[in-house]
C-alpha cells in the first residue's frame, strides 16, 4: 500500500523559520526537497531585498510541485535525490538545504554522504528534521500509550526515521559534518509542558520543539 498523496499545500510551505539558518553569504543553493519553491522564493526574495541575486537549484520527487517550482528555481530536477546527485554538479553549491527530508530516507547517513562532494569549499548543509521527542508525541506515547500514524507532522506515514536532538547531532557527526549550531524551532505553547519544565529544572527543554534547525559543514582534519 502507498502512502496517502500530500496535500498541494503540503508542497508550498514557505518555511520562514529556517530561512535565518541559510549562510548570508551563500550565492549558490541546492534545495533538497524542493516541493513548489516557496522556501527558495522567499530566500530569493530576501537575497534581493539586500541587493543580491541567488542562484537556487531544487530537486524533487512530487511531478506536480516540480512543475511548480520551475516558475521559482533557477534549475529543477525531478526524482529521489539518492539517483540524481550525478547530474549536479561537484564542488559547486555553497549550501545544500533539507527542509524536512531526512526522516523521509531509507538510509540518510547515505545521502548526506553523497552531498558533500557538491559543496564548494567552506560550503554548508543545512536540514530541518522533526524531533520524536516532541512535547504532544511524548505525552501521546507515555501517558496515553497511542503511537498512531497522521498524513502530516512527526508520525507523517511517510516517515522512515525518527530522530531526537542528540541523534541528529550523532548523525551528521558520523558522515563527517561538524554541526556548527542546532536550534530548536516551531515551539510549543502548551501550559503544561511549561510546567513540567520548570519542575524538572529544563531537563527537558528539547521537548518544547516540534523540529531542530541544524547547520553543519564538513569537519576539517
Amino acid at each position: 500500500m502507498t502512502a496517502p498523496a500530500k496535500t498541494p499545500d503540503y508542497y508550498g510551505r514557505p518555511r520562514r523559520e529556517m530561512v535565518t539558518h541559510v549562510p548570508s553569504a551563500a550565492n549558490k543553493i541546492l534545495d533538497i526537497g524542493c516541493g513548489a519553491g516557496a522556501f527558495a522564493a522567499g530566500l530569493k526574495a530576501e537575497w534581493k531585498r539586500q541587493g543580491r541575486e541567488l542562484e537556487v537549484w531544487g530537486v524533487e520527487m512530487d511531478q506536480a510541485a516540480a512543475d511548480r517550482a520551475t516558475e521559482v528555481l533557477d534549475r529543477v530536477l525531478v526524482g529521489d535525490a539518492g539517483t540524481v546527485l550525478a547530474d549536479l554538479p561537484t564542488g559547486y553549491f555553497d549550501a545544500v538545504i533539507l527542509n524536512d527530508v531526512l526522516e523521509h530516507v531509507v538510509a540518510p547517513a547515505e545521502l548526506l554522504r553523497g552531498l558533500l562532494p557538491l559543496l564548494g569549499p567552506g560550503g554548508h548543509i543545512v536540514a530541518s528534521v522533526p524531533n520524536v521527542r516532541y512535547f504532544a508525541n511524548v505525552v501521546n506515547l507515555v501517558i496515553r500509550g497511542r503511537w498512531e500514524y497522521t498524513d502530516e507532522g512527526i508520525l507523517d506515514r511517510t516517515h522512515l526515521r525518527f530522530f531526537t536532538r542528540s541523534s541528529m547531532i550523532a548523525l551528521f557527526n558520523e558522515c563527517e559534518l561538524e554541526v556548527q549550531s542546532i536550534q530548536g524551532i516551531n515551539p510549543t505553547g502548551s501550559s503544561a509542558f511549561k510546567l513540567v519544565n520548570l519542575l524538572t529544572f529544563g531537563r527537558w527543554s528539547d521537548m518544547r520543539f516540534l523540529q531542530f534547525a541544524i547547520r553543519a559543514r564538513r569537519q576539517v582534519r
